[in-house]
C-alpha cells in the first residue's frame, strides 16, 4: 500500500454521481497510408496484451467500513482486466468532430469504478478525413496536468516508423527526490552502506521523530499559506484574492452530465498577439475566455455586474518530476467581464495575473506548498459536507495552461494531430478550460456541467471570433479561428 497525499485524497473525498473527478485527453489521429482495414483491430490486441502496469495505472483504492474508497491510501494489484478498462467505440462513418464530442462528453460523464485501478482508454473509430481518436481517462487523485502530459509523451514517439510505441499503462513516472525547501530539516538520503530504513537500532524513534517534524513543517505550511491569503484580501490593487468570486450561472448544484467542445488555433498567432499587446501567452488564452464569457452570459442576460473569477493552476515540479499525484499551486486572477473595451480587458488580465504570480513567488517556500490546500480547503470540505457549492467559491471556473511538445508525434504509425484535454467541474464551477500547446497549435478543451451550461458549443465558437477581434485590433488583420 502507498498514502497519497492530503491534496490528493481530497479529490477522493469529493468524488460523487454528479461530480467525478477524473481528467482526461483526447488524442486524435491520422491512420498510415499504408493502414491494412484491420489497422485498428491489431492495434486494440496489441495493446491488451501488455499486461504489466505500471504506478499510477496499477493503483487502487484502498476500502473501508463505513468510509469505502475515500482513504489517502492505493494498494498496487496485478490482475487488472485490460478488456474492461481498455475499450473499442465506433462513430457512424464519417465521424464529425461534433459526434466526437457527444461521445467523449458522454464517457467524460460515467464515474471511474473504485474496485479497480481508477483508469480508462477508449479508442474510437470512424473520425472522418481517415482519422482515429484515443481518449484516456484517470483520476485526479493520482496526476495533475504536467505529470498526465508527461505519462502521454513516454507513449508516443517521434518517428512515424515505430510500430511498437507502447500503451499509455506500461509506462510511468520516475522516482524524483523530494525537492528540499527553506527550513527542512528532514534526513538526507542515507549512504549506500547505511542499514534499511526501520531495521537499524532506535529506526522506530527516528521514523516517530521524522513524522513529527513532517506535521510541523506541515503546520508552519498552512499557517504561512493562511497568512498570505488573508493579506492578499486585503492587499487592494490588481491583486484577486480568492473567495471573492460574484454569483454567477456558472455557480450553483450541477448535475453529472457533461458537455464538451474543441477549438484548436496556431500558437505562433497568440504569441503574435502576446507580444503585440506586451503581455503572455496565457494572458491571451484568458482574454478569450473572459470575451466569450461575456458575450455568452449577456446573450442570456445573466452577466454580472462585477467580473467573473478564474483560477489557474500553475506547476509546483521540477522538470524532471513526473510521480504520482498532483503538484500545483492555485492563482487567482479577475477576466475582466465587466469591462467593455477590448484593450483595457486584456490590460485588466495581465495586471491581474501579474499580481498573483509576483504574491505567489514572494511567498516562503513552506507556505508555498501548502497554497492549494488553503485557497481549496474551505471550499472542498462543505463539498464533502454535501453542501454541494452553498459555500463561498474561491473562483467562478478553472482555466489550466500544460505545454506540450513542440515536435509532431506518432503512435504506432499513426501521425498524432491533436491533443485535447477534459478535464473536471464541480459544484460551484461549472466550466473548465484547459488549453495544451502541441506542433505548432494550442488545443482548447472546454468541458461544462450540461444542464447549467445547455449551449456549450457556442461558447467555442465565440472563442475563435474573440480571436479574430483581437487580432484585427492589435495586429490589423483578420485570422482564422481553427477548428
Amino acid at each position: 500500500m502507498r498514502m497519497i497525499s492530503a491534496l490528493d485524497g481530497a479529490w477522493l473525498l469529493v468524488e460523487s454521481r454528479d461530480t467525478p473527478m477524473h481528467v482526461g485527453a483526447l488524442l486524435e489521429l491520422t491512420l498510415p497510408e499504408d493502414a491494412p482495414p484491420d489497422y485498428l483491430r491489431r492495434q486494440l490486441a496489441r495493446m491488451r496484451a501488455q499486461r504489466q502496469l505500471a504506478a499510477p495505472w496499477n493503483l487502487r483504492p484502498v476500502e473501508a467500513p463505513i468510509l469505502g474508497a475515500r482513504l489517502p491510501l492505493m494498494r498496487e494489484v496485478r490482475d487488472v482486466d485490460l478488456d474492461y478498462h481498455v475499450r473499442h467505440s465506433a462513430l457512424p462513418n464519417p465521424g464529425s468532430q461534433r459526434e466526437l464530442g457527444i461521445l467523449v462528453s458522454r464517457i467524460h460523464g460515467n464515474p471511474l469504478d473504485f474496485h479497480r485501478p481508477l483508469w480508462e482508454v477508449h479508442v474510437i473509430e470512424g473520425l472522418e478525413g481517415n482519422r482515429w481518436a484515443m481518449y484516456a481517462k484517470i483520476h485526479h487523485s493520482l496526476i495533475d496536468g504536467v505529470s498526465g502530459m508527461r505519462l502521454i509523451l513516454k507513449a508516443l514517439s517521434t518517428s512515424a516508423d515505430d510500430p511498437d510505441t507502447p500503451p499509455i499503462w506500461t509506462v510511468g513516472p520516475r522516482r524524483a527526490r523530494r525537492p528540499r525547501v527553506a527550513g527542512d530539516d528532514g534526513p538526507a538520503a542515507p549512504p549506500r552502506d547505511a542499514p534499511a530504513a526501520g531495521r537499524g537500532p532506535g529506526s522506530a524513534l527516528a521514523r516517530t521523530g521524522r513524522q513529527a517534524r513532517g506535521g510541523l513543517r506541515a503546520l508552519r505550511g498552512l499557517t504561512g499559506a493562511a497568512g498570505e491569503l488573508t493579506r492578499a484580501a486585503f492587499s487592494g490593487g490588481a491583486l484577486q484574492a480568492p473567495f471573492r468570486a460574484p454569483s454567477s450561472a456558472l455557480g450553483g448544484t450541477i448535475g453529472g452530465s457533461r458537455r464538451f467542445a474543441t477549438q484548436q488555433y496556431e500558437l505562433e498567432q497568440l504569441k503574435e498577439l502576446a507580444r503585440a499587446g506586451g503581455c503572455t501567452v496565457n494572458d491571451v488564452c484568458l482574454y478569450l475566455c473572459g470575451t466569450a464569457l461575456r458575450r455568452y452570459l449577456s446573450e442570456h442576460a445573466q452577466l454580472p455586474r462585477r467580473s467573473l473569477t478564474v483560477g489557474f493552476p500553475v506547476s509546483l515540479r521540477s522538470a524532471d518530476d513526473d510521480r504520482v499525484g498532483t503538484a500545483i499551486g492555485t492563482l487567482v486572477a479577475d477576466l475582466a467581464t465587466n469591462v467593455g473595451d477590448p484593450l483595457e480587458r486584456l490590460e485588466a488580465i495581465r495586471a491581474s495575473t501579474a499580481a498573483a504570480k509576483e504574491h505567489l513567488q514572494a511567498m516562503p517556500a513552506e507556505a508555498l506548498s501548502s497554497q492549494t490546500v488553503v485557497v481549496n480547503g474551505p471550499f472542498i470540505l462543505g463539498l464533502v459536507a454535501g453542501l454541494k457549492g452553498r459555500t463561498p467559491r474561491p473562483f467562478n471556473m478553472l482555466l489550466s495552461n500544460v505545454p506540450g511538445p513542440a515536435e509532431p508525434l506518432y503512435f504506432a504509425g499513426s501521425r498524432l494531430d491533436a491533443i485535447f484535454p477534459v478535464s473536471l467541474v464541480f459544484h460551484g464551477a461549472a466550466l473548465n478550460v484547459t488549453c495544451i500547446s502541441y506542433a505548432g497549435t494550442m488545443n482548447f478543451g472546454l468541458i461544462g456541467a450540461r444542464d447549467t451550461l445547455p449551449h456549450l458549443q457556442r461558447l467555442a465558437v465565440y472563442l475563435g471570433e474573440a480571436l479574430d477581434e483581437l487580432t484585427g485590433i492589435l495586429l490589423g488583420e483578420g485570422a482564422s479561428a481553427g477548428r
